[in-house]
Formats: structure tokens, sequence, C-alpha cells
């Protein structure tokens, strides 16, 4: 039976360490971008959707930067 809550992917990094343990400390979309890069891999049989929702989070950051300066 697969944990709904704490599923394989989240576990899988050969670092040993999860994501969440650096999302924690940025902000929502920074943390979506590393979350989606992290376990990019080990989620699906292609990184491809991972990494277009990266870089979706990653522009809507940039933008908010953009803004703010």
């Amino acid at each position: 039976m697969t944990d709904a809550i704490n599923p394989p992917h989240y576990q899988s990094h050969p670092s040993g360490i999860e994501c969440i343990q650096v999302t924690e400390h940025m902000n929502f979309c920074l943390g979506n971008v590393v979350k989606y890069v992290f376990r990019c891999a080990y989620k699906h049989s292609s990184p491809l959707e991972d990494l277009r929702k990266a870089a979706w989070y990653l522009n809507r950051e940039i933008a908010r930067v953009e803004a703010d300066a």
C-alpha cells in the first residue's frame, strides 16, 4: 500500500534528504521550483511535466521580483 501523505518519490533522492527539508526555508514559488526539480526523476517515467511546472513557478517568481524592483 502506498502512503498518500509521504509517497516513495518524496524519499528517493540519492542525498537521503527530503525536499521539504530545503523548501520549508523558501517562499512558495521558489519552494515549488526546487520541489519539482528535486523529484522530477523519481515521480514519473519522464521528467518533462515536473520540469515544466518548475519553469512556470520560476517565471512567476521572476515576474514578482521584477514588479517589486
